[in-house]
């Protein structure tokens, strides 16, 4: 039980850091998605380089793991994108709650990695969730926004298959800083070749901006990454919601972000589902 509380506070932490690293990115203005992604990444891997040397951790890993961790960061990377792509182009509560269909896709992802059982009324919640993330979604080529929402919405998915890796990574033993790192680390290099063909230099303010852009994410990342090798996503996945709360709050009040009625109403139906999850998982 002790674990699961520390999972419980971890999580709503790294909800916190991660709605603050949306706003941030969003305020560091017109540069390339990949721009953005990689200083994310660069902070972050400089951060776990830090604690890993003050530590005297070693940097060795098991070999049976690597395919785990270039999975895990290969995912991570493309639900960064995802969800920066969608973050410049959407209401930060539309593109933040689209972020996170992820914990219900960790729950799918978690009968590839760690052969944990979905049942049927399992299934029929996650299908629950699918049909408000359309609403926010709202596929049509009438919605001009149609683009920026599927990216959010695959960026979730992404997240969450990552996030289940790194719960089967923590279950065999390999820790939550080298994780990290290695993810860091594999991201910053993926987005090199992107950024070497459409660079664009940023102000120093922008600067300024991604710099807090990559700390508020390193506090996610390390706080996600201990949460989920505390808990199974089954058991606390649902406080990941509390982002909603603060992105929602942070979008209105820096950017005058205002969702409209299908945002809404998908906002409660997958909030909704998250809580039915959260109490069935705890009642069975």
């Amino acid at each position: 039980m002790k674990k699961k509380y520390m999972g419980v506070v971890m999580i709503i932490v790294s909800a916190f850091c991660f709605a603050l690293m949306n706003m941030f990115v969003r305020l560091s203005g017109d540069l390339p998605t990949p721009e953005k992604g990689f200083f994310r990444n660069l902070v972050a891997f400089v951060f776990a380089l830090v604690i890993m040397l003050k530590n005297r951790e070693s940097f060795h890993f098991q070999k049976k793991n690597l395919p785990l961790l270039i999975g895990r960061s290969l995912a991570g990377t493309i639900g960064i994108l995802g969800n920066f792509y969608a973050v410049d182009r959407l209401a930060l509560g539309d593109a933040s709650i689209l972020n996170k269909m992820s914990p219900f896709f960790a729950i799918l992802f978690s009968l590839i990695f760690l052969r944990e059982k979905l049942k049927f009324p399992q299934a029929l919640i996650v299908f629950g969730a699918f049909v408000g993330a359309m609403f926010v979604v709202k596929p049509s080529f009438a919605n001009a926004e149609l683009l920026p929402s599927v990216c959010g919405f695959l960026g979730g998915a992404a997240a969450g298959a990552a996030y289940s890796m790194v719960r089967a990574l923590g279950k065999r033993g390999e820790r939550g800083s080298f994780i990290v790192l290695f993810f860091s680390g594999f991201s910053c290099l993926a987005m090199v070749p992107f950024m070497i063909f459409n660079f664009k230099m940023f102000t120093p303010v922008q600067l300024a901006f991604l710099l807090l852009a990559g700390l508020a994410a390193a506090g996610g990342q390390f706080s996600i990454t201990a949460a989920y090798t505390y808990a199974p996503a089954r058991e606390i996945s649902i406080y990941d919601y509390s982002q909603i709360i603060f992105a929602s709050a942070l979008g209105f009040m820096v950017f005058g972000d205002i969702p409209d009625v299908f945002s809404l109403v998908g906002y409660v139906i997958i909030v909704a589902m998250a809580v039915v999850m959260f109490w069935y998982n705890n009642r069975s």
